[in-house]
């Protein structure tokens, strides 16, 4: 059984065309599953639930999308400096004015977890558990450096055992891991890749016969007309260079 898992479009138009049209060039995937922040840092937040919708895409609630929904503070992310964090309020506050109520419900209304069975719920067999982050909260930033420990336990929590595969996103930088039969894998990236690779990001998960395949797929899509979109709202200029450089821009001199 084969699965394309696609997480953290942040409202990224684009490049979710992009990945969409490389997704349907796979006829041997048996679905498609999103793992959260649909909205957020471009200027389509409207246009993304919509085509995620018309896809017939499930999915769960990131952290942009929930506090979207609920009108929380502050989006519930990580800064690396006070310019980002300044920044970071900024988009999350366009965002929240910008989104529709339709938009606005459909955020509301995604599940905070989703487990796929391969082998039907009928008979015992490997569990796929989607979530955005963790299977304990969706602001928790599950890097590849986190210990054994931290991966065992947060298994625990979830309910994964051997052979089960966790998968989340949130760190918009995609990884892979196996420990004690169990494994982790990080999505990735679709509208705002931090790895330094600018194209959109997604992951192929096949189960089957014992063993996990995981492959990460990037995709190239129209990113002028991405940083153009963001230079032409009143969104911070500053991330439409964020997406060009996949998020590692050049040290200043």
């Amino acid at each position: 059984m084969k699965y394309a898992l696609i997480s953290d479009i942040h409202a990224n138009l684009p490049a979710l065309e992009a990945v969409l049209a490389d997704i349907t060039r796979r006829p041997d995937l048996a679905a498609t599953c999103h793992l959260g922040d649909l909205v957020g840092y471009a200027p389509w937040p409207d246009e993304t639930v919509a085509l995620i919708e018309q896809a017939g895409i499930p999915g769960v609630a990131g952290n942009y999308d929930s506090t979207v929904a609920t009108d929380y503070k502050h989006c519930g992310c990580r800064y690396e400096d006070p310019i980002q964090e300044q920044l970071s309020h900024l988009s999350y506050g366009w965002t929240r004015a910008q989104v529709s109520p339709a938009t606005k419900r459909a955020l509301g209304a995604l599940p905070f977890r989703i487990d796929l069975l391969p082998s039907g719920g009928h008979r015992a067999g490997p569990r796929v558990v989607l979530v955005h982050a963790t299977p304990t909260l969706n602001t928790v930033y599950w890097t590849e450096d986190r210990s054994d420990e931290f991966c065992l336990k947060m298994a625990a929590h979830a309910g994964a055992a051997a052979g089960d595969v966790i998968a989340f996103g949130h760190t918009h930088k995609p990884w892979h891991r196996d420990v004690g039969g169990i494994h982790f894998v990080n999505t990735g990236s679709v509208g705002r890749p931090k790895d330094g690779d600018w194209r959109a990001g997604y992951v192929l998960l096949e189960i089957g016969q014992g063993k996990v395949g995981v492959e990460v797929v990037r995709v190239e899509y129209d990113i002028d007309r991405a940083m153009r979109g963001i230079r032409e709202s009143m969104l911070p200029s500053e991330f439409a260079e964020y997406l060009r450089t996949g998020g590692q821009p050049a040290p200043v001199s």
